[in-house]
């Protein structure tokens, strides 16, 4: 099959692009440094030209509540929009466990518009809600850092790594649409302080885990749950101990 990957050149996309294109699938990059750009519209009916399948991983440059919610509203719509007329057959959407649980927060909320263009869409769809990624921990863990302090809440966290959201992504896009939404995560559940203090360790940092149950992840104090998948989820098998050692979170 064509399959088409918006945000194909990024962390995720660059992995789903390569694991399609193995599986021997016509797997195309699209993003704005290959000439497709959803917000703008620019390239895609070009790019979506005999596809069967898009897969949407793209993500905005802002995360600030309007911008974001602005970002993921526009490309969506232009990009069903020409999936429509292209005649695609299934659109797949990566998303975040817990986004339809906090409406408060900026990036989730836009989140859940996004989702809910893809729902009243007459296009067949399949959302993936995936837990956070090995390789934002530290970007995670900078956010938080308050001078030698690193503040986290004691609340649970079952991040995943990136090249199994991307064979999670890529399954789910071969198959037949769900119209409905999966959610996968990582194989171990932690208290996300116990989690960074563990990783700051990993990572020889000598800035100190401060247990903070106000301290802020997404721009807001986080509830027990928020940031895990329920039951039935599809759990993915590589340890956040074993990523590290393997070399991937250089």
């Amino acid at each position: 099959m064509k399959i088409v990957v918006i945000g194909g050149t990024g962390m995720i996309g660059s992995k789903l692009v390569a694991r399609l294109g193995e599986q021997g699938h016509e797997a195309v990059a699209a993003a704005p440094n290959t000439g497709v750009n959803a917000l703008t519209g620019e390239g895609l009916a070009g790019a979506l030209d005999g596809a069967s399948v898009v897969i949407d991983v793209s993500n905005s440059p802002s995360f600030e509540d309007a911008a974001v919610l602005e970002f993921f509203e526009t490309s969506t719509g232009n990009l069903l929009a020409a999936e429509e007329a292209a005649g695609v057959g299934h659109h797949v959407a990566l998303s975040v466990v817990g986004t339809g649980r906090r409406p408060d927060i900026g990036y989730f909320r836009a989140k859940v518009a996004q989702e809910k263009l893809i729902e009243d869409s007459p296009i067949p769809f399949s959302i993936v809600h995936a837990t956070q990624f090995f390789e934002f921990a530290r970007r995670i863990a900078d956010e938080a850092t308050d001078g030698d302090a690193v503040r986290m809440p004691p609340v649970l966290f079952q991040p995943m790594a990136g090249d199994e959201v991307a064979q999670n992504v890529a399954r789910v896009a071969v198959g037949a649409p769900l119209d409905g939404a999966v959610e996968i995560g990582g194989p171990e559940r932690f208290r996300m302080d116990e989690f960074f203090r563990d990783a700051l360790t990993a990572w020889n940092d000598p800035r100190r885990i401060v247990t903070d149950p106000h301290a802020h992840y997404f721009g807001a104090e986080m509830r027990e749950g928020d940031l895990v998948p329920g039951d039935g989820a599809t759990l993915g098998e590589t340890k956040y101990a074993d990523w590290l050692a393997s070399g991937a979170g250089r």
